[in-house]
């Protein structure tokens, strides 16, 4: 077994081997946790790159994008909030699964074992199934859940789409794996379960003949994602389909699929994709009169109400026509264009706040975070041209002017940053210069020496 901390650095044929679970044991074999590549952090290059791929390969085929700019930023930006707790605290799943393995453990298999990876491969997509069904069919589940399923589209963004609470129900389904499964192995998998599911939400990729039989691939993901009646509740799996086959919720696609929630929610806005269903399971609990109804209500199907099965009647589920039209923005091309850039921005922001987060205190990773909440807030209000917009927007450039100002963050173009000290600092006098004017003042008058005030990412507080 090779060394372990020779396999720290992600390469590029790795990197794209990762997002088919094609890795070998050898190559992904740690002794401790910390020794784990965060993979899924290193694959956004692959992410967009395979995006990107699939918008070529479908305007050859069909002569037009697999989606549409709308939907898309609001999956991706749904991306970025569910990552987002990451910088502050490791994932519930790694740190409930390191306790258990610590105080209850029955047995350490070995961590180098070929036959202990694959058996976590099956473990671990064991888990996810009973995780992923339960999460369509408990409703305080489904609150997190439907947030992956609100995308009218389906292409490769959508599998972006996550929610940013699944997380803390997810970990259950895996924990009696902490009785033997050291934990560095079940990071791994883990990460690869996730990162294989990204490829199968297209529809560029049709049958793959015999593979349809053992693994999950577009073609029964896409029913998972229908909400025609007869894809509802079907194709749990995540990695092999198998588990669906044996279990009795496998259904393969038929009838022209049609995507979305039954109640398609006709939104953009990043939260209310989020938490919306929260909010209506909270109204109906208060509704529902009796104590039992009120449990069924958080704990039964997300179809349940008084008098009905467990999981609801699937006739009440509605029909859909194939000529459904999804909810699209009535922003202007101009708009969406400026909704694109600013996204790009802020996604290079993101990803420098997540490569430089050890050198970053705790007080600009959290004004960070409010900037990219805030950020994707105005992206979702002007997207869905609501009339507080406008201002919304204005006010998120003052406080990427403020923050910038007292060295929170920085302009990634030097050009911008130079525009910036010549404009900003002419009209306010920086820290330094209030307190040290006579030992800061450079040959223009009146301004800061920018190389002492101007904080770089290295150096911010």
């Amino acid at each position: 077994m090779k060394n372990p901390e020779a396999q720290q650095d992600v390469s590029v044929s790795q990197g794209i081997r990762v997002m088919f679970y094609m890795m070998k044991p050898n190559e992904t074999s740690f002794r401790t946790l910390e020794e784990v590549p965060d993979y899924v952090k290193k694959a956004t290059p692959f992410f967009i790159s395979l995006m990107l791929l699939e918008l070529a390969v479908s305007w050859i085929r069909k002569g037009k994008p697999p989606g549409r700019v709308d939907d898309s930023l609001t999956s991706m930006s749904a991306g970025i909030l569910s990552r987002l707790p990451r910088l502050f605290s490791r994932s519930i799943e790694l740190t409930s699964y390191v306790y258990i393995w610590e105080n209850y453990r029955l047995i350490g298999l070995p961590w180098d074992s070929p036959w202990t990876w694959y058996l976590t491969f099956l473990a671990v997509d064991f888990g996810y199934y009973w995780f992923h069904r339960m999460a369509h069919e408990v409703n305080i589940m489904w609150a997190g859940h439907q947030t992956h399923h609100s995308s009218e589209d389906y292409n490769l963004s959508t599998a972006l789409r996550q929610s940013v609470f699944q997380v803390y129900t997810s970990w259950i389904f895996y924990s009696p794996l902490a009785l033997f499964i050291p934990p560095s192995v079940y990071a791994v998998h883990l990460q690869f379960n996730l990162l294989y599911q990204f490829w199968i939400h297209t529809e560029v990729i049709g049958n793959l003949g015999p593979l349809e039989l053992i693994l999950n691939t577009p073609s029964h993901h896409r029913v998972h994602h229908g909400r025609n009646r007869y894809c509802i509740d079907k194709n749990y799996a995540g990695t092999l389909i198998i588990w669906d086959r044996i279990f009795g919720t496998f259904e393969a696609e038929s009838e022209k699929v049609v995507y979305g929630l039954t109640h398609p929610i006709n939104t953009f806005e990043p939260f209310k994709v989020q938490f919306h269903y929260l909010i209506y399971i909270w109204t109906t609990f208060w509704a529902t009169p009796g104590f039992f109804n009120k449990f069924s209500v958080i704990f039964k199907g997300p179809g349940w109400s008084p008098g009905k099965p467990r999981l609801g009647l699937s006739e009440e589920i509605p029909e859909v026509t194939g000529k459904e039209v999804p909810f699209s923005s009535l922003a202007s091309q101009l708009l969406k264009i400026y909704a694109v850039v600013q996204f790009a921005l802020l996604l290079a922001f993101y990803e420098d706040t997540f490569a430089d987060k050890a050198a970053l205190s705790q007080v600009t990773l959290l004004l960070r975070v409010c900037f990219i909440l805030l950020t994707l807030t105005s992206i979702g209000l002007l997207l869905d041209q609501r009339p507080k917009a406008a201002l919304v927007e204005t006010l998120r450039c003052l406080v990427f002017l403020t923050l910038w100002r007292f060295g929170h963050l920085k302009p990634f173009i030097p050009s911008l940053s130079l525009a910036f000290e010549h404009g900003f600092c002419d009209a306010v006098p920086c820290p330094h210069q209030r307190s040290e004017l006579a030992n800061l003042e450079s040959p223009r008058s009146g301004m800061c020496d920018h190389n002492h005030c101007t904080t770089g990412l290295a150096s911010l507080p």
